[in-house]
């Protein structure tokens, strides 16, 4: 059950510094650890809880051995030890939260934390040079479009995987689109790539990746974002780095129109269930935000 409910600010604890929530961003993890399924990657703090894994705010407060952050200051970044970030204020993890560049604003920022650095690891996990192939399976949600603009940067000629309502933000970043609800996934990708792919990025996990993955050149190169039983079929689970650099380098690639977000929804704080559940339906295009401030 999801509800609204009043709490005290919380108290930043060492290393952790304390915000002033202003747009927090929304995920499919999020009503993953609702459903307890992954229990302890918030800081496991017993239910009722706070959802909400990422956000941009204003620094309030400061706990002990935070470095390079001050209040006052603008920033982005995870909240790790549980803290939830569909909140007016929360508490993020000093050490993975970093300023906000100027020129960069608050909304873009709150995106990063999550799609932005994953799409980096997952691009830098592969370490295609220009020119290669890549196939994003799954390539309409946040992350996906992610990933697919941050390759076609890099040279990269992207083919994305997804239903037809994705197609439209799928082409505008330069994606060749193939609708899995019209085609046949394997018979059109072997169309367009006929001696397989370089890489792959996996965003949707289990049966349909399994159908994509025989497409990759070399099953090494399939790195999944949301099934971690990849490396059964030779693959590699995505290796998540979400320290402050790579926050910062996140921001710089944004502020460059490189990783610049699609997003595609922003919901009050108080339009916040809504605004998970579609996100929760699959069938959310981009990025969905929540504003609070």
């Amino acid at each position: 059950m999801q509800e609204f409910f009043e709490r005290p600010d919380p108290v930043p604890a060492r290393g952790e510094v304390l915000i002033r929530v202003e747009v927090a961003g929304v995920n499919p993890l999020d009503h993953i650890l609702r459903a307890g399924l992954v229990d302890g990657l918030d800081g496991g703090r017993p239910f009722p809880r706070v959802l909400g894994m990422e956000a941009a705010g204003t620094v309030l407060a400061r706990g002990e051995d935070v470095d390079g952050l001050e209040v006052g200051d603008a920033v982005f970044g995870f909240a790790l030890t549980g803290g939830g970030t569909y909140a007016e204020t929360t508490v993020l993890s000093a050490p993975h939260t970093a300023r906000v560049p100027d020129g960069l604003s608050a909304t873009v920022a709150a995106t990063l934390p999550v799609a932005g650095t994953t799409a980096v690891d997952a691009l830098d996990q592969l370490g295609l040079p220009a020119g290669a192939t890549v196939l994003v399976n799954g390539v309409g949600g946040g992350v996906g479009l992610a990933v697919a603009r941050l390759a076609v940067g890099r040279g990269l000629r992207v083919i994305g995987t997804g239903s037809t309502a994705k197609r439209e933000h799928a082409e505008a970043v330069g994606v060749r689109f193939v609708d899995y609800t019209a085609e046949d996934v394997t018979a059109a990708a072997r169309e367009l790539v006929p001696d397989g792919f370089d890489g792959i990025v996996d965003l949707a996990g289990g049966a349909s990746l399994r159908t994509v993955a025989p497409l990759a050149r070399n099953p090494r190169d399939v790195i999944s974002v949301g099934d971690m039983s990849v490396p059964e079929l030779g693959g590699r689970f995505v290796e998540r780095r979400t320290d402050r650099r790579n926050l910062e380098r996140a921001a710089r690639l944004a502020l460059d129109g490189l990783l610049t977000p699609v997003i595609t929804a922003v919901h009050p704080l108080s339009d916040a269930p809504a605004a998970l559940a579609t996100v929760e339906s699959g069938h959310a295009s981009g990025k969905v935000v929540i504003k609070v401030a």
